[in-house]
């Protein structure tokens, strides 16, 4: 049906709705059964049986298999029993192993869905005569919704009512420049995508004006999902770190490839049989690569990221959690983040009135206020709602502030309305910093402005304005937020409304002063950054006096520093203003494209920024920044889409947490990194070396492999696990150009593979003497390669002594080491040990193994106890001052 080419009125016939009171709850339940989710079809995900057949898509595994299939053809065709045994273990250790990461794998994905979910967008609705807020996923066709500025079209729709709507269509027209849309407007049936001025379009956005419209199709059925297929999703990118290792895991293959090569021709020359050093040479490379390292890494940050979303941090792309870690700059809005976001006018004044009025909700104020109010209140957008005793602000704070005010004052907002409609208006914009409707007030066309003082006075044709800036002014030092309404009367409604026809020659009327008080928790939140080296500053659109005090209240504003208003900023160049940047905590009265500025200024010092933004404008300066954290209530749906952080609560909190949170996720993946490496290193020196001084393999093929699955798998996603540390936010950010291996994390690692070469071939040389046989010594080095890196993930965990930060307070690691030294004592002890070619030794021997299995701890404690092992973190803030 071409609703396009219908009238308004007929639409809502058609679609069986009324724009007073939208859909009935019964109604809305029964669409839903016939029209289904509001969704577009997504890709068909991965079968499980697809999972698992990507496993072994990793050339070292083929490598594997077709080795094991070639011991098993020998097998088959000497007719020995005994042989099939090792490519059966072998085949056994990589189906596990595929298992393994089709299930870290699976966990990944439910943990992103669940996070796709916690930001799926929401719509404003009409149901049962009351608005509200939906998912927009829950939309039906038929009902009434609401948009404005900065909201994302949730589904297809017919416009009702439209003020000045622009809506940014380039996703399905291609067109740069916003369309223009008109609910009056009727186009004809055959008319193009982009001339249904009268019609919006799920997937696209508004960018200016407020609209009300009735949903006329929804899912597959909108334009967006007729070309769905077409569309190609955003895919599964990598992290700029996961990218690092995956370059990293390749440098290591081949090196592991021309360390088997020389194995390979060792073996040769020693007249070793063929096949068994060809398949040592290819489990040492299958374990030298930690080819599971990017999963774990993912399985790690996805960890993360559920750890976020409980603190209120939404995450919408994964490499935000790395560069989280690394903020040393956060720009927060004022209002809502760093203060409560809950409005409450405090004082009024008029131009009639010598010193301001004191507004409360107990005590009636003097009809000169009580006019204020009225003419204010009828130039809100906002409204609240009430449930019993409690007050449900929808919309703008100012406004609710308003709104309830003149409630109190038994002026409420729905009286107003019928009483004084309204005929036209000029939404908000942050540019101009002003609001307009024009009401029919008894028999005349009233148009009442609100907005910015400073920006009022220049359009009001009043004289005289000393006094009222006087009060402007002792309000504002107040760290009252100060808005001035003016208005006038007006023959005719111009068929176009234009700022500068509607919003001039006005009479000036009044002040009302409103208190936002600051977040109890943002003063601590403050001094958390200044401690952990990060620069907190100010960025608002109120006035320089307001942000000032608040800023110097919370501790962000310190002696020595500046606030600085948006027209300063202008008057500076670029160069000025990345020198004196680093003097700059407030910026007050900024516009969105000051943002911009501010963010590049900071980065030309290498800082990494954060920056916090929620209107339409905003959008450029999230994308720009670092991080971009999107206002989860007050937000737009355009400043979420650029953001790659919600703030659930739209605190300034919020943010430190999330930062802790991603110092904390990356020191984890850096321990992963460094135990899987020191482990795997440790393996290829062992037979290595082994194979040059004795011409011997201390380690089979299956017990590498079973090794490699032990230590690779279920501790190192413990590991990835560990709380984040107590002191970690007493440490400078790590600069945006830092290695993982900085500060020395590099040569720790190879010490490490280094210890536990040593200390296998020192088992493999007892076990072999005191045994007279290879097995013994393979049976010895196999144990204590295997528990000692086990016990090597706890020491991991901290640069601090493991005495010092507990035993066993990781309790995930506590039970995965646990499983892992279970299967190995099953290995060495029960009948499987003959197929792994391990055999029992005596009680001496198991001595020694175990006194052995100890020496890394009291080499790693004993390190730590002399400051050999580096902190995982960047050097402390004392000794940067140094």
């Amino acid at each position: 049906m071409n609703f396009h080419s219908m009238s308004e009125k007929d639409s809502l016939t058609q679609l069986k709705t009324n724009c007073q009171t939208g859909l009935s709850s019964d109604e809305v339940a029964a669409r839903q059964s016939t029209y289904g989710k509001n969704l577009l079809q997504k890709k068909k995900p991965k079968t499980m049986m697809q999972r698992f057949a990507e496993q072994f898509k990793d050339v070292m595994i083929i490598i594997l298999l077709v080795a094991a299939l070639i011991s098993f053809v020998i097998a088959c065709v000497e007719n020995n029993p005994n042989e099939f045994f090792e490519p059966v273990l072998i085949l056994l250790i990589v189906i596990i192993n595929a298992i393994m990461g089709v299930v870290q794998e699976s966990k990944a994905e439910k943990a992103l869905e669940a996070l796709e979910n916690l930001s799926a967008p929401h719509s404003r609705v009409i149901r049962d005569g009351k608005d509200s807020v939906i998912d927009a996923s829950d939309l039906v066709p038929g009902d009434i919704i609401r948009l404005e500025a900065g909201d994302f079209v949730p589904a297809d729709a017919r416009l009702i009512t439209s003020v000045n709507l622009k809506s940014e269509e380039s996703a399905l027209t291609g067109e740069s420049v916003p369309s223009e849309k008109y609910a009056d407007t009727i186009v004809k049936e055959d008319s193009a995508l982009g001339d249904r001025h009268n019609m919006v379009y799920s997937g696209c956005s508004i960018t200016y004006g407020t609209a009300m419209a009735v949903v006329a199709y929804t899912g597959m059925n909108t334009e967006m999902g007729k070309i769905a297929n077409l569309l190609e999703g955003e895919g599964s990118t990598q992290t700029p770190l996961q990218k690092k290792l995956a370059q990293l895991g390749k440098y290591l293959g081949f090196l592991a490839l021309a360390v088997c090569a020389i194995i390979f021709v060792i073996g040769r020359v020693n007249q070793l049989d063929p096949l068994d050093i060809f398949m040592t040479a290819v489990s040492l490379a299958v374990s030298a690569i930690p080819e599971g390292l990017p999963a774990i890494v993912t399985i790690v940050l996805s960890i993360g990221v559920q750890r976020l979303a409980r603190k209120n941090a939404i995450i919408r792309r994964l490499p935000a959690v790395e560069t989280l870690g690394g903020a040393s700059v956060i720009c927060s809005d004022k209002t809502g983040t760093l203060t409560q976001n809950r409005m409450t006018l405090v004082q009024g004044w008029t131009a009639n009135m010598n010193e301001p009025e004191n507004i409360s909700s107990d005590t009636e104020n003097s009809n000169n206020i009580k006019n204020l109010l009225s003419y204010a209140t009828l130039c809100c957008d906002g409204s609240v709602q009430f449930e019993g005793d409690k007050a449900v602000h929808i919309g703008d704070p100012t406004e609710t502030a308003i709104i309830l005010a003149a409630h109190n004052n038994k002026l409420p907002q729905d009286f107003l309305n019928k009483q004084f409609p309204r005929l036209g208006e000029l939404p908000f914009d942050s540019d101009r910093k002003l609001m307009t409707s024009i009401n029919r007030i008894g028999d005349q066309n009233v148009v009442i402005v609100k907005g910015a003082f400073d920006v009022l006075m220049g359009r009001c044709i009043n004289t005289g304005f000393e006094k009222a800036k006087f009060i402007n002014d002792q309000m504002s030092a107040q760290a009252l937020r100060v808005l001035a309404v003016a208005y006038k009367t007006i023959d005719e409604i111009p068929q176009t409304l234009t700022s500068e026809q509607i919003e001039s020659d006005l009479t000036f009327m009044g002040l009302v002063g409103m208190i936002d008080p600051p977040r109890p928790e943002a003063a601590q939140a403050v001094k958390t950054c200044r401690a952990a080296g990060i620069r907190p500053v100010m960025i608002t659109g109120d006035h320089v006096v307001t942000a000032s005090a608040i800023a110097k209240q919370l501790g962000i504003l310190q002696p020595g520093q500046r606030a600085v208003t948006g027209v300063e900023l202008d008057n500076m160049s670029e160069e000025e203003l990345n020198q004196q940047v680093k003097d700059i905590s407030v910026y007050a009265r900024v516009s969105p494209e000051n943002k911009i500025r501010i963010v590049k200024a900071w980065q030309s010092t290498d800082a990494v920024v954060a920056m916090t933004g929620d209107g339409v404008n905003d959008a450029p300066a999230l994308k720009a920044a670092d991080i971009g954290c999107a206002m989860g209530i007050t937000g737009t749906d355009v400043a979420k889409g650029a953001a790659d952080m919600t703030l659930a609560d739209d605190n300034f909190s919020t943010i430190v947490d999330a930062v802790r949170e991603g110092r904390g996720i990356y020191t984890n993946i850096k321990k992963v990194v460094g135990f899987l490496l020191g482990t795997n290193i440790g393996e290829v020196i062992c037979v290595f070396v082994a194979m040059l001084l004795w011409h011997k393999t201390p380690l089979l093929s299956m017990q590498l492999l079973w090794i490699n699955l032990i230590t690779d798998s279920l501790p190192a996603i413990a590991l990835g696990m560990e709380s984040v540390e107590k002191d970690i936010m007493t440490f400078k950010p790590r600069p945006k150009t830092e290695s993982m291996f900085a500060h020395g994390f590099g040569v720790q690692i190879i010490l490490q593979g280094i210890m536990f070469g040593v200390i296998s071939l020192v088992a493999f040389h007892i076990g072999t003497t005191m045994t007279g046989l290879d097995e013994g010594g393979q049976t010895l080095a196999f144990m204590v390669l295997a528990v000692s890196q086990t016990l090597q993930a706890f020491h991991m965990r901290s640069s601090k002594s493991l005495f010092k930060i507990g035993l066993f307070t990781n309790s995930a690691l506590n039970k995965a080491s646990l499983i892992a030294l279970v299967l190995m004592l099953l290995v060495l002890f029960t009948p499987v040990s003959t197929a792994f070619g391990l055999i029992i030794l005596p009680v001496n021997l198991y001595l020694i193994g175990l006194g052995l299995i100890l020496v890394p701890t009291v080499i790693m404690e004993g390190a730590k106890a002399i400051g050999l092992v580096k902190s995982l973190h960047h050097h402390d803030l004392e000794k940067q001052k140094k």
